[in-house]
């Protein structure tokens, strides 16, 4: 997976995939008028080579699109890239929201919603995803660096999502120490919406997965049953 870097702020432009005219124009404008540029795509068969050729900053996905659906569309995007993206669904119930965070997404929003909270998640997400300074810790072979919101372990880089690697930030920092789901879920997101424990589960599930395929004798994260998670390995170091 090719890395992923934030274009200059000037340049910040959010990709909308949406099919619904009406809705994909209030976005744009919504957007727009809060400095951003946009591009709207209406087919989502047009999206993958789309961000191929011009990276966006972040991904507005319609979950629901015709002939492709935006599940699809954010698996294939992983395959080589850790753009931020926001899926866009009717759909309420919760397996298609654990699914969409699963495949890779990092957030969603369900229809109806208000523009002025998509506009302000896409702010908190971009902010969290990017800053222009950081610090790299070094946990006995895990090399976190925050500036280049890039993560490895012995040598190999860790294909992390955003919120995967808020998550593995937050763990390693505190080994030892048991965080309940609520207190992990507060460290992803400072919006107060409505999200079960399961989503951290999922995510925890997919990170664990990802550090064990390096190495699959150490364990990393250990779930401490009814109340949270903790990090198994050494205290991290400051460099």
């Amino acid at each position: 997976m090719s890395e992923f870097t934030m274009p200059d702020n000037r340049q910040l432009q959010i990709l909308i995939v949406e099919d619904e005219p009406k809705l994909g124009q209030l976005l744009v404008d919504y957007l727009q008028a809060a400095g951003y540029a946009t591009r709207w795509l209406s087919d989502g068969a047009q999206v993958v080579q789309y961000v191929r050729d011009t990276p966006p900053a972040m991904i507005l996905l319609d979950l629901m699109l015709p002939g492709i659906s935006g599940l699809t569309i954010c698996r294939d995007i992983r395959q080589f890239s850790d753009v931020p993206i926001m899926m866009v669904t009717a759909k309420t119930e919760e397996i298609d929201r654990l699914l969409g965070l699963e495949i890779g997404a990092d957030d969603y929003i369900c229809k109806p919603y208000s523009p002025r909270e998509v506009v302000a998640r896409v702010k908190t997400i971009l902010r969290r995803c990017y800053r222009p300074e950081g610090d790299a810790v070094d946990n006995n072979g895990l090399n976190i660096d925050e500036a280049r919101f890039h993560a490895s372990y012995q040598g190999h880089e860790l294909e992390l999502t955003p919120a995967e690697f808020r998550l593995l930030k937050t763990l390693s920092n505190k080994p030892g120490y048991v965080f309940t789901r609520e207190a992990l879920l507060n460290n992803l997101y400072d919006d107060y919406r409505v999200v079960t424990d399961r989503t951290i589960d999922s995510h925890i599930k997919n990170l664990r997965r990802k550090l064990e395929s390096i190495d699959g004798e150490k364990p990393f994260i250990r779930a401490v049953y009814g109340v949270g998670y903790r990090w198994e390995a050494e205290p991290c170091r400051i460099i």
